[in-house]
């Protein structure tokens, strides 16, 4: 299949509402050959990354915009313009290649249309889309209802915030402390030509100079080290882990912080990692079993404590809440596709039950880290808020970090350009039961 076509395909079930690139780009990928495979995922992630600007340059070559059933066509044309503005691929290439892949769509109609409106953006394009960065949503690449919640709640750094959203993010390693310290791991990797330096504030995070395959770093089958953020790395050492300690990681796929736990204090009594889909836990079970760690896996929504909880109480919660995923735009790029301005306030108050079931299942001193994912007080501060006003038997704690900006509540690590995702933590301790 031609690489266009596949990344089109994925891109309309995005547009349509019906998936994730996640989701919708493996089978697409299954059907390209091997050696297409990068240049499709560079078009579909590509063309989601900047999709906010593309779109609006697509309105205005387009005499009118595309009905519903047609969002495969719209795709192809958004691929066809990341590529003229966003690729070194020949304008011809470009042009010509996505304007054949109208056929395989079985809408000979659109071929026409598609050579029309993508050679006048290879004309006029330039002079369109500077005309048209007057718009913030142009300039910031970024939908109009995150481009505003950003600059309301971060007025001096949501146009770094939004920059650092648009790039291409680090590769960064946590190296496992079972086996080798960061500075024996980086030693490892100079000796084997891969360049990287350490993390400003993990204590086992690596950054690449440059991504590279996995199965290049030393001792990756064997365990020795694995692929996760900085951001998401801070989480083992905020939780003050010890010997003897039953901690449960809430909502736990895709694994990183269970596996991480578990790396950081090998001496734990129990490990309970619960999320809501059993085919999600396949992927913290894979995580698992290359490290060589064992943690008990229980597929159940979190808030219905009375179908896993067996009552034993925990020392330590990990709660990584759902949530707007704003945060890690850089790396899934089509979230400014599938999230709306209405799913902030549904997801606030979905965080806000996840800790008022979870509460009870802490033993009285124990702590809970709260984390998300995302930039947006909405569902980070304000939601630690409401839970401390209406939980007299919870306070919090300090953060033992610099990483990040102090809030009311917590700290909002903010993405950072060759450095870490966006991300945010707050710690919880139970002074007392709850009244009954």
């Amino acid at each position: 299949m031609n690489p266009r076509l596949a990344a089109a395909r994925a891109l309309a079930a995005v547009l349509s509402g019906k998936a994730s690139l996640n989701s919708s780009l493996p089978a697409q990928l299954d059907k390209v050959d091997d050696r297409d495979r990068g240049l499709t995922q560079d078009l579909a992630f590509g063309t989601a990354r900047w999709q906010p600007r593309l779109d609006l340059l697509a309105a205005q070559l387009l005499q009118k915009p595309f009905k519903a059933a047609d969002a495969d066509v719209q795709a192809l044309l958004l691929v066809g313009l990341y590529q003229l503005f966003y690729t070194r691929i020949p304008a011809h290439a470009a042009i010509g290649e996505t304007v054949g892949c109208a056929d395989k769509l079985k809408k000979p109609w659109a071929k026409g249309l598609l050579n029309a409106v993508l050679r006048r953006a290879q004309r006029e394009g330039e002079a369109l889309l500077a005309y048209l960065e007057r718009d913030p949503v142009v300039r910031t690449a970024h939908p109009r209802w995150l481009q505003k919640a950003l600059k309301a709640f971060w007025p001096q750094q949501w146009e770094a915030i939004c920059a650092a959203n648009n790039a291409h993010p680090p590769m960064i390693l946590r190296v496992n402390r079972r086996h080798h310290s960061r500075d024996a791991y980086l030693a490892l990797l100079e000796a084997a030509g891969i360049g990287a330096s350490a993390c400003r504030y993990s204590r086992d995070g690596i950054v690449l100079d440059a991504a590279c395959d996995v199965r290049d770093l030393p001792g990756f089958a064997e365990g020795w080290v694995s692929v996760q953020d900085e951001a998401a790395q801070l989480s083992a050492d905020l939780l003050e882990l010890a010997p003897g300690q039953r901690v449960l990681d809430a909502c736990c796929a895709p694994g990183g912080k269970t596996c991480h736990l578990l790396e950081a204090e090998p001496g734990l009594a129990q490990m309970v990692a619960i999320d809501l889909e059993a085919k999600r836990l396949a992927r913290v079970r894979d995580n698992l079993e290359r490290l060589q760690l064992d943690a008990e896996l229980i597929a159940c929504d979190a808030r219905d404590t009375a179908s896993w909880w067996d009552g034993q109480p925990f020392q330590r919660i990990l709660l990584d809440a759902p949530c707007s995923a704003t945060g890690v735009i850089r790396r899934h790029p089509d979230i400014k596709l599938t999230r709306q301005a209405d799913d902030i306030a549904a997801l606030a108050a979905l965080q806000g039950e996840l800790l008022d079931a979870l509460w009870p299942t802490l033993e009285v001193g124990g702590m809970l880290l709260y984390a998300t994912c995302s930039s947006l007080p909405t569902e980070n501060t304000d939601v630690i808020d409401a839970f401390l006003a209406r939980t007299p038997g919870a306070r919090e704690l300090d953060l033992a970090t610099e990483a990040g900006v102090r809030q009311p509540h917590g700290r909002q690590l903010l993405a950072q350009e060759g450095g870490h995702d966006g991300f945010y933590y707050a710690k919880l301790i139970k002074i007392a039961a709850s009244r009954g």
